[in-house]
């Protein structure tokens, strides 16, 4: 694959689950270069000007979408309108699409563009984890490129995909998914224990998803931890959170202590409760430390 790879970029993930991915939030770069798998171009660009930031000053596309229709491999310029565009078959392969990307980013003048892309998830349903993966990787280390943002809608067939492409601290507010709303009303109701959800999410599902047990106490959950940051009553909090937010269950029938039941861990959710709680502002962690009591 004929990509620069004299630097490597993160790459931030938007997530909907609900809609299409909210990739034009935030503030808008002057030039851009978009990658559109699941949006025609001329509905692409009316959605730049119904965003909260002005559109880029110039823009290049690549569309690798079966909505747009035209010369299949050709290149276009319209210069009155500060547009170049590239399209191509919606079956091109992935290495030709990020040649394409590549093409234009080398040709951008002036400021370094960012690349942005729709939504991956088709390309996930269609190609696969590893082709979509190398496709995301190539992106990534584009050079002369300031950023990389890959749109996601988390659609239940390709949860899983997603969850082993991309890491939860990936995503980028804002986070649109129903388990957002199940996070506030936690922080907002039991401030404590939200603030131990959000420390200790990624201990508790490491613990959950090792534990060989299908209704362990906290203790329990807590020896599968190799190097365990947490002791036993903070993690059992954090799992205790974790119920509430729908993530895992309890286990009824016992008169001691608390028994989890694994059987209704859903991966996906946990997924998703990660990927909100990275878009947490420092001013919600630290209200959220002062609120948490201490992890003796």
């Amino acid at each position: 694959m004929a990509v620069p790879t004299d630097s490597d970029h993160e790459v931030t993930v938007r997530l909907s689950a609900a809609g299409r991915p909210p990739v034009r939030e935030g503030p808008s770069p002057e030039r851009v270069v978009s990658v559109l798998f699941d949006t025609g171009i001329e509905e692409w660009r009316r959605g730049w000007r119904g965003s909260p930031e002005p559109g880029p000053t110039r823009e290049a596309i690549v569309s690798a979408s079966d909505t747009t229709r035209g010369a299949v491999g050709t290149t276009q310029v319209v210069p009155s309108r500060r547009l170049a565009y590239t399209m191509l078959d919606g079956s091109t392969d992935l290495d030709s699409v990020a040649d394409a990307v590549s093409a234009h980013v080398v040709d951008v003048e002036g400021a370094a563009p960012s690349v942005v892309v729709d939504d991956v998830t088709p390309v996930l349903v269609d190609r696969g984890l590893d082709a979509t993966g190398s496709f995301v990787a190539a992106l990534g280390s584009l050079s002369d490129v300031a950023e990389v943002v890959v749109g996601c809608s988390y659609r239940l067939e390709a949860a899983a995909d997603v969850r082993s492409l991309f890491d939860p601290t990936d995503v980028s507010d804002p986070v649109d998914h129903p388990v957002t709303g199940a996070l506030d009303r936690l922080r907002r109701d039991d401030p404590t224990t939200f603030g131990y959800v959000r420390r200790h999410w990624a201990e508790a599902r490491d613990g959950i998803e090792r534990c060989t047990r299908n209704y362990p106490q906290s203790k329990q959950v807590h020896a599968a931890l190799s190097d365990p940051a947490t002791t036993p009553r903070t993690l059992g909090a954090t799992l205790s959170g974790l119920v509430r937010l729908d993530v895992l269950d309890t286990w009824g029938e016992t008169v001691g202590s608390t028994r989890y039941d694994l059987t209704a861990y859903d991966p996906d959710r946990m997924w998703a409760v990660g990927a909100a709680l990275a878009t947490s502002s420092e001013e919600r962690d630290a209200d959220d430390e002062s609120a948490t009591v201490g992890d003796d």
